[in-house]
């Protein structure tokens, strides 16, 4: 047998081995990723939503194909794995706006139209079917920004006017009135992802002056104050007897909680990737999951009813998707699904 058939065979089987390692690599993670129907708007990517009672809400963003920017919207029965179209937002169309759900109504601020930064606010009413204005966000015009909610307030920060940002905002539906509140912890950021469990909010990830981030905080409404809780960045910590091996930083991935647990997934540093990460605030600490199953993207969105995730919509490339997806993370993989 000639050298280079001796360079071949070696090299055949190094590849097996690494993918037999990888495959066993994957087994070793658990939840699972299950594919439903597609979200029955334009693909799009860039786009909110936020929750209300026992429907989600979908709209906004960036259509690729028609390179446009979307003011519709889209409300989701997970019961029935059906979408009814509901009225479009009565504003300019835009893309990288925020969104929450607050007292049995839905709001959306910020983003961008082409040309401007934007910071009018838009409340939804599902009973009506109606938007109303209310008073403008009280923060420069900007997009890239993270939103959530607590007990009935809504939460907005961070983002990018021109200049990266790190201030805080509370919404107080009640009386239609926005308070600042003490900045976010940590590096100025955007395109960052945040989540709620029980009565704290968390933010996580972002860039800052071309660096992804690693630093995490967690804000307490009550007391206005930010807490940071261990990094997330690869080799970010020096206490031996804490396993930091972590692939969370990026940009533009989602977030969402279920049974006390927050939940990072999709987007990634410097590509789109799949990886899906479980934060347990008991031990703050993160562990792997199995990586969404759809193709890895930027910009989806995510939203949770009755405890139930979904992530839809997204970008890789010039490519935008419209596909559905909702994940049990006590459940083994299964790849048929």
């Amino acid at each position: 047998m000639t050298k280079i058939n001796w360079y071949l065979l070696f090299f055949l089987f190094t590849m097996g081995l690494v993918s037999c390692s990888s495959s066993d690599d994957d087994e070793d993670l658990f939840g699972n990723w299950i594919e439903l129907g597609a979200f029955e708007g334009y693909p799009r990517s860039d786009a909110i939503a936020f929750t209300i009672g026992d429907y989600a809400f979908v709209g906004t963003g960036y259509d690729g194909e028609e390179d446009e920017r979307l003011n519709d919207f889209w409300k989701y029965d997970p019961q029935k794995d059906y979408w009814t179209q509901v009225q479009s937002l009565p504003a300019v169309a835009r893309n990288g706006a925020v969104a929450f759900g607050a007292a049995g109504k839905g709001y959306v601020t910020t983003g961008y139209d082409g040309e401007n930064k934007l910071k009018d606010l838009w409340e939804y009413d599902p009973v009506g079917n109606a938007w109303n204005q209310k008073a403008d966000f009280p923060g420069s015009g900007r997009y890239g920004s993270i939103a959530f909610s607590i007990n009935d307030r809504g939460y907005v920060g961070s983002g990018y006017d021109g200049n990266l940002l790190k201030d805080f905002w509370e919404y107080i539906p009640a009386t239609d009135t926005w308070e600042q509140r003490v900045s976010i912890g940590g590096k100025k950021r955007r395109d960052a992802v945040a989540f709620v469990i029980g009565d704290k909010g968390y933010v996580v990830t972002g860039t800052d002056n071309g660096n992804y981030l690693g630093d995490f905080w967690e804000y307490d409404p009550v007391a206005d104050t930010w807490t940071e809780k261990r990094e997330i960045g690869k080799d970010a910590n020096e206490d031996e007897s804490y396993d930091d091996d972590y692939e969370i930083v990026g940009i533009n991935g989602v977030a969402f909680s279920i049974n006390g647990l927050g939940y990072v997934t999709t987007g990634g540093p410097g590509y789109p990737d799949a990886r899906t990460w479980e934060y347990n605030p008991v031990n703050d600490t993160w562990e792997e999951r199995t990586k969404f199953e759809g193709s890895p993207r930027y910009e989806a969105v995510a939203f949770v009813v009755d405890d139930k995730p979904f992530v839809t919509t997204g970008r890789s490339s010039g490519y935008y998707f419209d596909d559905v997806w909702t994940f049990d993370p006590n459940a083994e993989e299964d790849e048929n699904d």
